[in-house]
């Protein structure tokens, strides 16, 4: 049996842009990328914690170590520059493999991890 949990969340992180022009996605810093193990292309939740959204997206590459998470494309309309958000990604695993699992949770402080 499959089930699916949480695989990385990256928790209370501040939106920096939103770029309503984009075709669409999240653009996160790969620094905070590398940290919570996600990779680009990779379907993403984000709740922001001002207004309540909830939806989902996929990540893009920001550059390292620029603090950068850009809603882009229709997201931009879920969200405001300042928001806090939280960004999740869950997987699929074996129900035994499952109970062992440890996801990759960080807290960065002013979205950088020093």
């Amino acid at each position: 049996m499959q089930i699916e949990l949480l695989k990385s969340k990256i928790h209370q992180v501040v939106v920096t842009e939103a770029n309503l022009q984009y075709v669409g996605s999240i653009t996160i810093d790969e620094t905070l990328m590398d940290a919570a193990h996600l990779i680009e292309n990779e379907k993403v939740q984000v709740l922001d914690i001002n207004n309540g959204e909830r939806f989902e997206t996929y990540v893009i590459k920001g550059e390292k170590d620029s603090g950068v998470i850009c809603l882009n494309g229709p997201a931009a309309r879920k969200v405001q520059v300042g928001d806090v958000v939280v960004i999740i990604s869950y997987c699929s695993m074996d129900f035994e493999e499952a109970k062992h699992f440890k996801p990759y949770i960080i807290f960065p402080k002013n979205n950088q991890l020093k």
